[in-house]
């Protein structure tokens, strides 16, 4: 299977990314860690990444297309894999397709997590994180055993900048400008699976696999 997870900051893509990698057997392509990656072996597009990244510049599109490119030629992509965090932009989209359609291939399905903006702000403003580990909790779903300690390392658990109202609201405001006129792009070629993301995190994986025809 080859497709590609769409949803906003706090739809709970990270948790169902997990599920499907592990249900069919192939590789999460996250860009954040594929740019990690890329920058750390010192691959050409990994390079030249770092000499934007280096002047706190955003990455130009047919540099990221690039570095995808180079992941989605490694073995372990040759049966599928799931996308996530690319494409974010319909001239991302129009890359990818072009990119696939060199070695005879196309998106199956492109799932799209549905979460109204009140919920997302509430997922998203609740959430704490350990300073050391990097576990996650939430003030409503997932506490600590002790108030701000982590339940693993005992380090502090804060909340990042990015995760206060107002920072949310802005990152909400970004994805809906950038992102979501891809949900418009793949339900014209026939390819948008639209699932509700509200609900335990087992019931939503169940209408993800309905959608898929599973």
């Amino acid at each position: 299977m080859k497709a590609i997870l769409l949803g906003p900051p706090g739809g709970g893509k990270g948790t169902q990314a997990k599920k499907l990698v592990k249900k069919y057997g192939i590789p999460q392509i996250s860009t954040g860690e594929i740019f990690r990656n890329a920058v750390k072996a010192g691959t050409e597009m990994g390079l030249k990444a770092k000499q934007y990244m280096d002047r706190g510049d955003l990455v130009p599109d047919d540099v990221v297309v690039g570095i995808v490119e180079e992941r989605l030629r490694e073995d372990d992509c040759r049966e599928g894999f799931l996308l996530d965090g690319f494409p974010r932009t319909i001239p991302q989209a129009d890359a990818l397709a072009v990119m696939l359609e060199k070695t005879g291939r196309k998106i199956d399905h492109v799932i799209s997590l549905e979460v109204e903006r009140e919920e997302l702000i509430k997922r998203l403003s609740g959430r704490r994180v350990c300073r050391n580990c990097g576990e996650e909790f939430h003030v409503m779903f997932k506490r600590p055993k002790v108030d701000m300690v982590c339940d693993l390392c005992g380090g502090e658990v804060y909340q990042r900048k990015d995760d206060n109202e107002e920072s949310v609201k802005n990152r909400l405001v970004e994805y809906e400008k950038q992102t979501a006129p891809l949900i418009d792009y793949y339900a014209g070629r026939s390819l948008l699976r639209s699932v509700q993301g509200v609900g335990g995190f087992d019931e939503v994986f169940e209408r993800i696999l309905k959608s898929l025809g599973e």
